[in-house]
């Protein structure tokens, strides 16, 4: 209410500019200005990998850490029963349409280390078996910088399962 006016109508108009700019990527559900977004619109990526993710904001996470050089899928939410989020109601046929050309030879799983996320991932698992794809999951564990009294029962067990060898 105290906002000067002169600001409030540049927010409405940057936020009308953003509704009829914005969309979705055709190919991957990234949000695009345009039909395909700037990573499948990048011919320097790598199309043998696809990285699963449930949301545009994770395709954003994953590119600040520039490991990963492949293209996304975003799904669009994750499997909910509790919510009413179904598998039906991701883009998991949109994925699987992607997947028929046999280009991809992997599929990582990046959906989020929670209950939601987990069950997605496990009927992701399930469904792209028959496919005979290598399907990887994002190792979970401790965060950098974080104390092992404080980390909960879960996220140490899957710190232990996903250790690897150190080198000298």
């Amino acid at each position: 209410m105290e906002a000067d006016p002169a600001d409030v109508t540049r927010l409405v108009q940057v936020l009308a500019e953003v509704k009829d700019k914005i969309r979705f990527c055709r190919v991957c559900g990234n949000v695009a200005e345009a039909e395909l977004c700037r990573i499948c619109g990048d011919e320097r990526r790598d199309r043998t990998a696809i990285c699963v993710v449930e949301e545009p904001k994770d395709v954003a996470a994953i590119e600040r850490t520039r490991e990963f050089r492949g293209v996304y899928h975003v799904l669009g939410g994750a499997i909910s029963p509790m919510d009413g989020v179904g598998p039906g109601d991701l883009r998991v046929r949109e994925l699987l349409t992607r997947l028929a050309d046999g280009t991809v030879t992997e599929v990582i799983l990046a959906t989020d280390p929670n209950i939601a996320g987990e069950a997605t991932a496990t009927y992701l698992t399930r469904t792209l078996a028959p496919l005979e794809l290598r399907v990887t999951r994002l190792a979970s564990g401790l965060p950098v910088g974080g104390d092992l009294e404080y980390a909960d029962e879960v996220t140490l067990g899957r710190a232990f399962e996903g250790r690897r060898t150190v080198h000298a």
